[in-house]
């Protein structure tokens, strides 16, 4: 999750994101559409600049403002895609927006997810290249982490679940991905008190610096502080407002990136890793 980023999946927001019903959405007071649309143009910007090949799902006005977080449809694995189906009930149209691009581009689906089972991407969390941390909660059930298991575990992925506490209620979003963002192999930045005891002893025992972001960060920032994405080991992009979490990374040998992002990512509760789905990641 922080070898370097050679492809990723991104959705540009337009017309569905002009016409969100921001209270339908639970987007914040800060929402206001045209200046995410801009900030989502910068983020982008800096994402083509660390010189990944950016695979575009084009907004047509489809009602799917959340599209934009292109992370959690779908995971990718060194063999291909799994389609997955979404905890949100107004996010359910998505994965058939990531099948279609997969089979447009020639990339292998290796299984679906099926009802009653959900996982969003956004609780999945490589801990190596064969062992998937899945974060069960509101938005990913016991269900849909068996049938990922039965799909991945073919290609030798052993899934874990973990219990996420329910934070904020329902209708707010605490993924796994929420408390966690891998920097390095064996580097992350974390939010520890909303962490599975079992998967922070766990990453522990595995070798894991477990770098911990400023609490006073991921409050005033309602965790988007934690959502960095790497864009190769040591060198992540994070929303810009929160210098102590930034000079925490800096700290640890990390090169970071910011961008304006009020009313992309903290209006609309999804960050840097949100925004992408990465389709190919490379070794140095």
């Amino acid at each position: 999750m922080s070898t370097t980023l050679a492809r990723v999946l991104m959705r540009r927001p337009g017309a569905s994101l002009r016409a969100a019903n921001a209270r339908e959405w639970h987007y914040g007071p800060g929402f206001e559409a045209e200046k995410a649309i801009a900030q989502h143009a910068q983020f982008a910007g800096l994402v083509a600049a660390s010189g990944a090949e950016i695979l575009w799902v084009e907004d047509d006005g489809d009602g799917l403002a959340d599209s934009m977080f292109t992370h959690d449809p779908s995971l990718m694995t060194d063999k291909g895609a799994v389609i997955l189906r979404m905890g949100k009930a107004l996010r359910a149209g998505e994965p058939a927006l990531h099948a279609k691009a997969y089979r447009e581009a020639g990339i292998p689906i290796l299984g679906t997810i099926e009802a009653p089972g959900t996982v969003e991407g956004g609780d999945c969390v490589w801990v190596d290249d064969k062992t998937l941390a899945v974060g069960r909660g509101v938005r990913s059930n016991q269900s849909g982490i068996e049938q990922l298991q039965a799909i991945l575990g073919p290609i030798g992925v052993t899934v874990l679940g973990y219990d996420l506490p329910l934070w904020q209620g329902e209708e707010a979003c605490l993924h796994l991905m929420s408390v966690i963002s891998p920097l390095s192999e064996t580097m992350a930045l974390v939010h520890a008190p909303l962490m599975p005891a079992a998967f922070y002893l766990m990453l522990k025992e595995r070798g894991y610096t477990l770098i911990h972001a400023p609490e006073a960060d991921f409050a005033a920032s309602n965790g988007l502080n934690l959502n960095v994405l790497p864009t190769s080991p040591g060198q992540v992009i994070m929303v810009d407002g929160f210098p102590a979490t930034k000079v925490a990374m800096e700290a640890h040998g990390c090169t970071v990136t910011t961008f304006e992002a009020d009313a992309l990512c903290i209006a609309c509760e999804g960050g840097p890793t949100c925004l992408t789905r990465p389709i190919l990641r490379q070794a140095a």
